[in-house]
């Protein structure tokens, strides 16, 4: 008994080959693909998960009209990192039920979630994470609870009292 000779492994190979395209054929035609709006989502989870912190301003909220008809709502936002400025839009019109556009405060501080490395790729809002601030910080006022006691520097100056 001699085994498989050539032409039974290139037969093999051949019949493996097949397979191989036929399966990755298949999987092509019937994959499901990601809606924009998943990929957006998806985008939104990764910078909430792994993205970095950093303090932006927050310049307008605009509407406009999409192509396929549809009224698309921009949050307009700047923040810099490294020296270098950014101004980017985020399409909150899918945050609907997470951000009343009614209720962001254009020229109010906010938090910028960024990818390191490609610092364009930014967010403001997204599920289960945003950072507009409800308002601007309020310090509290000073006040001196007990004022300086300088009875022990009258007698000093020579001056009577």
């Amino acid at each position: 008994m001699n085994g498989l000779g050539r032409i039974d492994w290139e037969m093999a190979a051949l019949v493996a080959g097949g397979i191989a395209v036929c399966a990755t054929l298949a999987w092509l035609l019937f994959r499901t693909r990601l809606t924009a709006d998943e990929i957006e989502q998806r985008r939104r989870l990764q910078l909430v998960q792994s993205g970095r912190l950093v303090d932006g301003m927050l310049l307008d909220l605009v509407e406009m009209e999409a192509e396929d008809g549809r009224t698309l709502i921009l949050l307009v936002f700047n923040y810099r990192i490294g020296g270098v400025d950014y101004t980017c839009p985020q399409d909150i019109t899918a945050l609907k039920g997470i951000v009343d556009p009614a209720e962001v405060r254009v020229g109010f501080p906010c938090s910028v979630r960024y990818q390191p490395g490609n610092a364009q790729n930014s967010i403001v809002v997204a599920e289960g994470w945003s950072g507009l601030r409800a308002g601007l910080p309020q310090f509290k006022d000073y006040e001196d609870p007990e004022p300086v006691d300088t009875s022990h520097l009258k007698g000093t100056t020579g001056l009577k009292d």
